[in-house]
């Protein structure tokens, strides 16, 4: 449960890092994904959860 909490710190530095250094580039990245249909934000989001599970994989194998 303490992994998980720290993962979910991290994402959150992240985040609020990206927001804070790009705001403009943030802006318009979210307005492209409000643009997108469902079925390519589905694909998108499979795809980046696939890749985060093999790099999990890696780093705590």
């Amino acid at each position: 449960m303490k992994d998980m909490l720290a993962a979910l710190c991290l994402v959150a530095i992240l985040e609020g890092l990206l927001l804070f250094a790009f705001p403009d580039a943030w802006r318009r990245m979210a307005e492209q994904l409000h643009a997108m249909d469902d079925r390519k934000l589905r694909r998108a989001g499979g795809i980046l959860l696939a890749i985060g599970l093999v790099a999990l994989f890696l780093v705590r194998g």
